[in-house]
């Protein structure tokens, strides 16, 4: 019997695709173990005591499992699911998968090189502990091999999975755009690079719409773009919304935009995809890698030439009609797929 655990902590908070993979990661190992060759368990954090449901079983986080891991050492092969865990077994016994998501800090904080040789120190830790490493992109693998020692241990790749709530019947949307409108989703923040998208408004009767935790001091940037191009009113910042809204502007807007500096995988643009929108992204990152040739690409962010980008990107668009496409490579991105790729290596790590 092959007993896994697998941990559930970096999901503690509802906001941010690290809760989305642990979670959908999580319920399709559920379905997808062999009770006969697999115990699995879930390390969870005191606030979310039944994270998956109140039928699984479920070690709670302590901090004093930092010293004391007896509690910890009823597996095979433990799961950490961030690349930054701060509590893993110290037991060799147990073999560790880790899954490094991206080390957007090397973006984020370029000009802090002291930060970043602390967060460098912290994932080195990990990856020293670990016996086998997953990235959930391409380009955060080669991100990883270029910039931390690995050791000769496998590096595999594992895409992220995507999965939209559907909702046929909702048209109560929180705000209703009165025009055709370009989507953008994700916490209004610096690295998601959202104030260069109002100059996309100028020479077309669009709107934008943000929807994404709103961060106050990242919010006045934004609008100080959209007064530059004389569009405040046609920029509609939502705050977080529910499924049921995500759904309703993924299904009706014309566009979606991208432009995020830091991405480890992309999640949002998987979205646009499952639902044939034309999707125009920042070429930086792994966004290109998972739009797979289908998307619209910035490579910088001077205003005209993003209009340009974008009117040529909706004329092709609208000329060629890559409605199957966009969907079908959305498909390829499943928490199933997601889940299977991880069971496989589980299965190695415990024979």
């Amino acid at each position: 019997m092959n007993r896994i655990t697998f941990d559930c902590v970096p999901g503690k908070s509802v906001v941010g695709g690290i809760y989305q993979f642990v979670l959908n990661t999580g319920k399709a190992l559920i379905q997808q173990v062999d009770p006969a060759r697999e115990a699995l368990s879930f390390y969870v954090h005191k606030d979310v005591p039944d994270f998956l449901g109140k039928d699984q079983r479920y070690i709670i986080q302590k901090k004093s499992h930092r010293l004391f891991q007896s509690q910890l050492q009823d597996c095979d092969v433990w799961h950490s699911t961030i690349q930054d865990a701060k509590i893993i077994p110290r037991n060799r016994r147990i073999k560790v998968v880790l899954t490094i998501h991206d080390l957007n800090f090397l973006i984020q904080r370029k000009d802090q090189p002291g930060k970043i040789k602390k967060y460098l120190g912290r994932v080195q830790d990990n990856i020293n502990r670990a016996d086998h490493i997953v990235c959930v992109s391409e380009f955060t693998r080669q991100t990883v091999l270029q910039n931390l020692k690995t050791d000769g241990k496998p590096v595999d790749l594992v895409y992220q999975g995507s999965k939209i709530k559907e909702f046929p019947g909702y048209d109560t949307p929180v705000y209703r755009p009165v025009r055709p409108f370009i989507l953008a989703v994700g916490a209004l923040v610096p690295k998601k690079n959202y104030h260069v998208l109002p100059c996309l408004l100028q020479h077309n009767d669009y709107e934008l719409v943000i929807a994404g935790t709103r961060h106050e001091e990242y919010v006045a940037k934004v609008m100080e773009q959209a007064a530059l191009f004389g569009v405040t009113d046609r920029v509609h910042l939502l705050g977080e919304i529910s499924d049921e809204d995500k759904y309703w502007y993924l299904k009706n807007c014309t566009a979606v935009g991208f432009p995020s500096l830091a991405e480890g995988f992309g999640l949002p643009l998987v979205e646009g995809m499952y639902f044939s929108k034309p999707v125009f992204i920042a070429t930086s990152t792994s966004l290109p890698e998972i739009g797979g040739g289908l998307t619209y690409n910035f490579d910088h962010f001077d205003p005209e030439y993003m209009q340009s980008v974008f009117e040529k990107g909706m004329h092709h668009f609208e000329q060629t009609r890559p409605i199957q496409a966009l969907h079908e490579r959305a498909l390829n991105f499943t928490w199933d797929k997601n889940a299977a790729g991880y069971l496989s290596i589980y299965r190695k790590l415990g024979q």
